[in-house]
């Protein structure tokens, strides 16, 4: 008898789209208990990350942020059912979201938009919550490597209104024919893909390797470059989502490096008053600068 891994995977996580709060907040903390224990690598990852970021904060402050990062990212791993399988009402009332007139504003005027989504733990709220507003949207999506996990994550992120999951296979062609057919692109830009089409600029201080994709297609574009910046209350459950207004003047006349500089500052000014927030299990320094050692 065939295995059938993605009824399995739909029932574990409709089963999260349907408990209530409490029972849903009681896996996230089990789980967030459990991942740095079992997940030795991924522990690593974050506490050297912590280690490069916050070198001025003790080692005790950076475990306490270590514990809580990983209480956050079970929690929204368990909340993909809410995303997936939950009611609308339900969705709203957990994820609430400001500064939609700023979108308004923009569609308006038939403006193209790059939803600029640094990785945040809500990452996956924001985008579905943003979905259930904008009757079309596109972002980046990497295939997974197991076809039901993929059918899984397509179909989740693609339940509300009109989602172009563009293959990150196909590169970001794709996600400018949408861009230039005046659909709203939901965009990542920092995570380190290598040193194609990238510069090392600082990020906490840190050469990084970051694509300049974001003011290569604002300047190219005169596309609205609008920051969506996204929190999760671990007592609560509940989501906040800021739709920022758009980056004034960007990437102006300034180089794509210095514009490209300049977000990664921004994005830590949005990180620095809860470290714990952001997506530390990702290498974000894995490619170095000719001569420098691999950190992890």
């Amino acid at each position: 008898m065939k295995f059938n891994k993605k009824g399995l995977l739909t029932a574990v996580f409709s089963y999260f789209g349907r408990c209530g709060t409490a029972t849903r907040l009681r896996w996230g903390r089990a789980l967030g208990w459990l991942a740095p224990r079992i997940l030795g690598s991924r522990a690593h990852i974050v506490r050297t990350n912590l280690e490069l970021c916050f070198p001025r904060h003790s080692p005790e402050q950076r475990e306490a942020w270590l514990r809580r990062h990983f209480q956050l990212l079970a929690q929204s791993v368990v909340d993909r059912g809410l995303l997936w399988f939950g009611t609308r009402k339900r969705i709203e009332q957990t994820i609430s979201i400001e500064g939609l007139e700023h979108l308004q504003a923009l569609l308006d005027a038939r403006q193209p938009i790059i939803l600029l989504a640094p990785h945040f733990i809500g990452l996956d709220a924001a985008a579905t919550r943003l979905t259930l507003f904008l009757e079309t949207s596109a972002t980046l999506y990497t295939p997974q490597s197991d076809a039901d996990v993929d059918t899984l994550v397509r179909e989740g992120r693609g339940r509300f209104n009109t989602v172009h999951l563009i293959s990150r296979r196909d590169g970001v062609r794709g996600l400018i024919r949408q861009l230039r057919n005046g659909v709203p692109v939901y965009y990542l830009p920092d995570m380190d893909w290598g040193t194609e089409g990238a510069a090392f600029v600082p990020f906490f201080g840190v050469p990084a390797a970051t694509l300049l994709t974001t003011a290569q297609i604002a300047k190219t574009w005169q596309a609205a470059v609008v920051p969506i910046v996204s929190r999760l209350d671990i007592e609560t459950g509940g989501y906040h989502v800021e739709v920022m207004p758009p980056i004034a003047d960007f990437p102006g006349e300034q180089s794509l490096e210095d514009a490209t500089a300049r977000l990664n500052k921004l994005i830590e000014s949005w990180v620095e008053p809860d470290p714990t927030q952001y997506y530390w299990v990702h290498r974000r320094f894995k490619t170095r600068p000719p001569g420098q050692e691999r950190p992890y």
